[in-house]
């Protein structure tokens, strides 16, 4: 009968085979830790552009100094762009059942605006109580309008301003399919 001698692996005490071991775990752990950060990355930015897909506009100028800004529905189903307050960056969903522009509080906060007087604002929340304010200029890439009616809203805690018909009302707006397109007319 055969004898086999059955060789157990040594346990290595050697500090530096450890160490070794150790960094090459810690690589390894490093490796897919920023694997992950580039995975959620990239699906963070594909969400964004479900969200809002007009975070790049290009406003074209007919040869009478029309300016036209192309706006393609979100997945939702609504209109949602990248724009300006007083020169500085907000987000913007169009809404034409909104009389003024909606600026919520804490945005109202960061764009420094004035509250204004009183008032009860009927939203799809029920009645609110909001304060006038004047935004010295509205833009949504190359339109832009001076001197626009808004609404601070202290009970909105979304990072999106309604972007109403104070705005709306003084430019031209067209829906076809899933684009919308606004125009403003040199006056």
């Amino acid at each position: 009968m055969r004898q086999f001698k059955v060789i157990l692996p040594q346990m290595d005490n050697n500090p530096e085979h450890k160490e070794q071991k150790s960094i090459g775990t810690f690589m390894v752990v490093a490796m897919w830790v920023v694997f992950l950060i580039i995975v959620m990355s990239f699906f963070e930015d594909v969400i964004d552009n479900q969200t809002n897909p007009n975070q790049s506009l290009n406003t074209q100028y007919t040869e009478a100094g029309v300016r036209e800004v192309e706006l393609q529905r979100n997945r939702y189903g609504h209109y949602v762009t990248d724009g300006s307050i007083n020169g500085q960056h907000v987000v913007f969903m169009l809404d034409t059942g909104a009389t003024g522009v909606a600026v919520p509080q804490h945005i109202a906060n960061d764009l420094q605006l004035k509250r204004g007087v009183a008032i009860q604002v009927l939203t799809a929340n029920g009645e609110v109580t909001g304060y006038a304010s004047m935004l010295g200029s509205v833009a949504v890439d190359g339109i832009e309008l001076q001197n626009v009616r808004a609404i601070i809203n202290p009970g909105d805690a979304s990072d999106v301003v309604l972007l109403g018909m104070s705005f709306l009302k003084k430019i031209e707006f067209t829906q076809r399919g899933d684009v919308l397109i606004l125009r403003q007319y040199p006056q």
